[in-house]
């Protein structure tokens, strides 16, 4: 136990030293708690009201008064990208927790019977053998534009790649010896699975989790541009690129500033995703 215990705390200290000399890591963290931080603090931040019209003001360019200009209706652009922030980060999570519990309770499931695992994995290929952004759109254009509906259909075919990783990893940890020691000394087939299996499948979804949350906010984004997300004035990143498109030439901060917050949001999501594989990869540790 005591041999546990200090393998345990040599782990942990080494985790803790490879995020002190990870500096991509640790930028991913703050970029990541930035945007968290204007999420939930928007209405603190703001300067503007985001949907207050000020046709006197239109396409201003950045000022003190304005940060980031006005658009083509005389709205803030800074307290509208801000804003923006929390509707993204909602769509995010949103998605990768109805895709992750889907996929986690049907990979799980996949292990109970032979025929059961047959029929969710070839469901699960013929979900993935199309591109996740054309499904997706398919999905949002019969349901009808709105954010709710993007996230239901990038939910839906999102779980997919969760139930074949989950399953994979489950198959992998079900060949371990404390695995086969439990079974042999009589624990149920629920027990195994919820007992074992489970807590030792997590770190794979997790760093999947984290890398996906990105492209969850760029398909988001993609499909609100094309009006099939949220609609205005709802101050979402993709509507207002889409919005300040037509005026690019003349005034960039319309759609540039949005961008940006997009191009935060993935990089930092991708960075951690990253430095969280490398941490709790426990072969790299060891």
């Amino acid at each position: 136990m005591q041999l546990l215990s200090s393998s345990q705390a040599y782990i942990w200290r080494y985790r803790a030293y490879r995020i002190r000399k990870n500096p991509l890591l640790i930028v991913g963290i703050i970029l990541i708690i930035m945007v968290a931080m204007s999420a939930i603090f928007a209405d603190l931040i703001a300067t503007h009201d985001p949907l207050a019209i000020n046709p006197k003001n239109r396409l201003a360019p950045p000022s003190f008064d304005n940060f980031f200009g006005t658009d083509q209706l005389g709205r803030d652009i800074f307290s509208r990208t801000i804003h923006g922030s929390r509707i993204t980060i909602q769509m995010g999570f949103t998605v990768i927790f109805i895709a992750g519990v889907i996929g986690l309770g049907m990979g799980l499931l996949a292990l109970v019977n032979p025929l059961l695992d047959e029929v969710i994995m070839r469901t699960c290929d013929a979900f993935m053998s199309f591109p996740y952004i054309m499904l997706a759109m398919a999905i949002a254009i019969i349901l009808g534009p709105s954010l709710q509906n993007v996230i239901l259909a990038l939910s839906f075919v999102w779980w997919p790649s969760y139930a074949r990783l989950v399953r994979g990893e489950a198959l992998s940890v079900r060949e371990s010896l404390y695995v086969e020691s439990a079974r042999s000394l009589g624990a149920s087939k629920s027990r195994i699975i919820f007992r074992h299996i489970l807590p030792n499948s997590w770190n794979p979804v997790l760093i999947k989790a984290t890398q996906d949350f990105g492209l969850v906010v760029i398909y988001g984004a993609g499909l609100s541009f094309i009006g099939l997300g949220a609609q205005p004035p709802t101050p979402e990143w993709g509507t207002m690129i889409a919005d300040g498109h037509p005026f690019l030439r003349i005034a960039y901060w319309c759609s540039v500033f949005p961008g940006l917050g997009i191009v935060v949001t993935v990089m930092g999501s991708n960075l951690l995703g990253d430095g969280l594989r490398d941490l709790l990869d426990e072969k790299m540790v060891m």
